[in-house]
């Protein structure tokens, strides 16, 4: 709420929300109508939109029946489609986890696919739980064997940015070490020892009315704050695009 108040963003994508109820009067209130999808104590995804009703367009990513976990919503927001989405962390690798992040990437490059294909103005943004290069971790060599950082899951990301996908941070900062979470142990954050895996990625309609890309590394200091630091971005939009 206290960054609401702070940065008034136009949409909000939010991810692990770990619970079944969400604070629909107080976001209200702040001025921001909201869909959401919960689940006890794991995952949940959330959108919202500053003065108007994201209008729901999907929820839950197509491609298997049987998977119940709350990790994509999707929405239209001034006639921009809004994916929001958590990958799965899929740790400890090998193993049953890291599977179904690799399953789930599959999904992900099938529906991406077939959003590409409708030819409409589109995002997808949240955390990926995928350093793409060694450029988004501090201390790669350490990473090596980690779920996040493996060269099938690299690939997997890679594969998207093939497709026609563009990474709003690498599009705007192409050598910088830019990183987007922290963990909470070891001073992570106070040495910058980080890494990025939040992630905006931009159809190639929308990458010409990317103005900024950044982290807003503030929040991340706050008292009993998140791990993760609000990646955003700026579009300018034609007004024939409304």
């Amino acid at each position: 709420m206290r960054w609401l108040q702070e940065d008034r963003p136009d949409v909000v994508c939010l991810q692990e929300l770990k619970s079944t109820s969400f604070p629909e009067k107080e976001i209200s209130q702040a001025g921001y109508g909201a869909i959401w999808q919960g689940q006890k104590s794991w995952n949940g995804v959330a959108i919202l939109a500053r003065g108007r009703e994201p209008v729901e367009t999907r929820r839950g990513l197509p491609g298997d029946p049987e998977d119940q976990q709350s990790r994509y919503i999707e929405a239209a927001v001034d006639g921009i489609l809004v994916g929001c989405l958590y990958l799965p962390n899929g740790n400890p690798a090998p193993g049953p986890k890291f599977d179904y992040k690799r399953r789930w990437f599959v999904r992900l490059q099938a529906y991406a696919a077939e959003v590409l294909d409708l030819g409409v103005p589109a995002i997808m943004a949240g955390d990926f739980n995928v350093m793409p290069t060694t450029l988004d971790v501090y201390k790669p060599e350490r990473w090596i064997d980690d779920a996040l950082f493996r060269p099938e899951v690299r690939k997997a990301y890679s594969d998207l940015l093939e497709q026609g996908w563009r990474d709003a941070i690498r599009h705007l900062h192409p050598d910088e070490r830019i990183y987007t979470f922290w963990k909470y142990w070891r001073n992570s954050f106070e040495r910058d020892a980080g890494l990025r895996i939040d992630h905006f990625l931009l159809l190639p309609a929308v990458k010409p009315w990317l103005r900024s890309a950044s982290v807003r590394r503030t929040p991340r200091s706050w008292p009993s704050t998140s791990d993760h630091a609000p990646v955003m971005i700026e579009l300018e939009i034609p007004s024939e695009a409304n």
